[in-house]
């Protein structure tokens, strides 16, 4: 499989706000944002007016899905970025108290949006539910994304080992286990070796490829560290006993709140 990539190219997948796409503009990076809610699409196309004239962002307002057309898609009321086009997840959503309101959207094969657009240097997915369909992907087109990086898997271990197979396939070798509470903000480089500072938002995806602040671990490496992680999902995250028997008792609801959502990124080392 050719190991090609547009080096100036980075996708948002899950744009919500624009939190992360704020960010690769500012490293200099061309940006194409998806995003399937149409109100937050549009909110984007205003945020990012003039990058989208200067030919610097394209927004994209589809959901991404098996096959070409209308799918239910569910706006959560309280927390927006939580919608999703997977029914579990909504409900998962209204057992936690979060509300959805279905509506129809258009979607598309995410490789579709790949042939168009072109294939990015830094693919970054979080899109509730769906991140491994845009991950089967890139397996029907020539061309792999040097950096991917996906919102792990929090209530299935053999789930997370799919991620972790299906990247390992297209080529992934090195991995991360990033902390979604934990961005380091501070001052970055942009590709043209201008410094700027820059803020992460609760919600943001946080930096990628060598801007991480970890070490690069192999596949064997970050399921151990995952198996921690897990232990905590099991005992204090969504779902445990603790989440469906306490939910009213302070404490417990403290508890829940320390644990923290983690992405995971993968990396080629032949285009290292």
């Amino acid at each position: 499989m050719p190991q090609e990539f547009e080096p100036d190219l980075v996708y948002d997948v899950g744009a919500h706000k624009g939190e992360d796409s704020e960010f690769y503009l500012k490293l200099g990076y061309r940006v194409v944002a998806v995003e399937a809610n149409p109100d937050l699409a549009q909110r984007l196309q205003e945020r990012f007016r003039e990058e989208i004239a200067q030919g610097r962002m394209v927004v994209v307002n589809k959901a991404i899905a098996d096959k070409p057309g209308e799918i239910t898609f569910y706006i959560n009321r309280e927390v927006t970025d939580w919608s999703t086009a997977d029914p579990a997840w909504a409900e998962r959503n209204r057992a936690l108290g979060a509300e959805s309101d279905a509506i129809s959207v258009e979607a598309v094969p995410f490789a579709v949006i790949l042939r168009e657009h072109g294939c990015p240097c830094y693919l970054k997915i979080d899109i509730e539910g769906a991140d491994m369909q845009c991950v089967a992907g890139l397996g029907d087109i020539e061309q792999t994304p040097r950096y991917v990086s996906i919102e792990s898997n929090k209530v299935s271990w053999s789930g997370l080992r799919k991620e972790f197979d299906a990247l390992c396939q297209l080529g992934y070798d090195r991995f991360q286990v990033v902390d979604q509470k934990a961005h380091r903000s501070g001052r970055y480089l942009s590709r043209d070796g201008r410094e700027f500072d820059h803020q992460f938002q609760m919600g943001a995806s946080g930096p990628f490829g060598e801007d991480l602040a970890g070490p690069w671990l192999t596949k064997k490496q970050a399921m151990r560290r995952y198996r921690w992680i897990f232990l905590c999902y099991r005992l204090i995250g969504d779902n445990t006993l603790l989440e469906r028997v306490l939910p009213r008792i302070p404490l417990a609801r403290r508890l829940m709140r320390l644990v923290s959502w983690y992405d995971t990124h993968a990396a080629r080392s032949s285009a290292a």
